[in-house]
Order: C-alpha cells, then sequence, then structure tokens
C-alpha cells in the first residue's frame, strides 16, 4: 500500500514544479504570507522530525566509524555540510545575477544555472527517494513528509525563478520534477545501506534550513513573522498528534 501512496505523492510533486508559476497568491506584493507560513512548516519539520531521526543515525553512524572517535557527531556534521553547501550555491547564483544585471540580463549566467540547477536535482532526487525508503510510522507520517516537502517546493520554485527567470521555466522545473521521479524510482527498485539513508537525510535536514533561513530572514523580503509562526506552531501541534 505504501508504494501506492508515495506513487500519489509523487505526481503531486512533480505537479507542484510545473504548476508553481500559475499560482497567483505567491505573487502578492511585498510577499505572500503564504510563503512565511510555509516557512514556518518547514523549519517545524526539521526540527520535529529529521533531527530526531538523525539522533537516531547517529547511533548507527558510532558503530559503523568507530575508527574515528574523534568525529562524536558525524550525522550533524553531514547537515551543516549540506547547509554550507546550499549557502555557497546560493551567493555563487546571486553574484553571477548581479554580473548578469550589469549586462542587461539580469538572470546568472548559464553556467551557474546549470550548477544550481543541478544541485537542486539531487536535492529532490534525494527527497523522491526519502518519500518511499523513509522512516514512516504509517501513511499518515508520509503525508505529512509530502506536505511539508511540498510546500517547500514551491518556496524553492520563486526563488529559483527569480534568479534564473526564464531558464527556470524552459529547463529548470522540469528537470527539478523528473529528478523526483528519478529519485522514487530508485527507491522502488534498490534498498540503500541504512547508513546512506543517514547521510542523505542529513544533506537534506541541512539544505531546508538553509533554504527557509535565507527567504525568511533578509530584511528586503518583508516576511510576516505571525505567518511564519503560526505556521510552524500548527504543523509542530500537528505532528505531536500524528
Amino acid at each position: 500500500m505504501g508504494i501506492w501512496f508515495s506513487l500519489l505523492f509523487t505526481v503531486g510533486f512533480v505537479l507542484i514544479h510545473l504548476t508553481s508559476k500559475q499560482m497567483e497568491f505567491l505573487k502578492v506584493e511585498p510577499r505572500s504570507r503564504f510563503l512565511s507560513a510555509a516557512g514556518g512548516i518547514s523549519v517545524a519539520y526539521v526540527f520535529m522530525h529529521l533531527l530526531p531521526e538523525l539522533g537516531e543515525y547517529q547511533e548507527a553512524f558510532e558503530g559503523a566509524l568507530e575508527s574515528v572517535e574523534f568525529l562524536e557527531s558525524h550525522i550533524y556534521i553531514i547537515a551543516l555540510f549540506g547547509l554550507a553547501i546550499f549557502y555557497g550555491l546560493e551567493q555563487l547564483a546571486k553574484h553571477s545575477k548581479r554580473r548578469g544585471a550589469e549586462k542587461g540580463t539580469y538572470k546568472a549566467s548559464a553556467n551557474v544555472f546549470w550548477i544550481h540547477i543541478s544541485s537542486f536535482a539531487l536535492y529532490n532526487a534525494i527527497i523522491g527517494y526519502l518519500l518511499l525508503r523513509g522512516e514512516y510510522q504509517s501513511e499518515w507520517g508520509m503525508l505529512l513528509y509530502f506536505i511539508a516537502m511540498g510546500i517547500h517546493f514551491i518556496t524553492n520554485d520563486k526563488a529559483l525563478r527569480a534568479i534564473h527567470k526564464d531558464d527556470y521555466d524552459s529547463y529548470g522545473r522540469w528537470l527539478l520534477a523528473s529528478s523526483i521521479t528519478v529519485g522514487w524510482m530508485i527507491g522502488v527498485f534498490t534498498e540503500i545501506n541504512i547508513l546512506v539513508i543517514s547521510v542523505l537525510t542529513a544533506f537534506i535536514a541541512g539544505g531546508v534550513i538553509l533554504n527557509v533561513m535565507k527567504e525568511e530572514l533578509p530584511e528586503e523580503r518583508e516576511s510576516s513573522f505571525p505567518a511564519f509562526f503560526s505556521g510552524m506552531l500548527g504543523y509542530t501541534l500537528l505532528l505531536l498528534f500524528m
């Protein structure tokens, strides 16, 4: 039964990427409160589900990596590494966009676009894989994962479209939609070692934290704290009760 639920949610992820441009509520200025609420939901999922899960994976790491005892928090280092990678790529893309503005294109260069979008394709493939192979108590757990990541994708799509303009709509969104499907299909036919799963989960946790914070914290975003807090609190309560 789980495989059919995961297929349904995979299709949902694909549709989000392909239709986010038509979501009128995202075009509200100065900033849609939905995006702030979405950030709160994604953060709540990381702190209430992914990070506690990393604690369990840490035990597996400790047993497998006894030869590197000086690294007492291997799994959290990987999460931090994931955050740093996405931060570096974000800075690279923004710098390229500023140079593009000087040339009148107002978008990142083609080379930077492919580097940036490829990182998110890997990110999406991991999320697609974990949709089927992640640790869930029930189909309800899978549904909560879909809600958190689906909302997160909407925020990512808006940010990527702002940096890459028509390149994102012409190529990027299709690549991201495809990578979700590829990740899910790998999950259908292959069960990866638990240590690899723990690394993937940690990498995603770091990426989600960075991608949410870069959208919510800058002053020019004019984000809504009440919306952010409401999304975070509401989703936290939902996770606790579910």
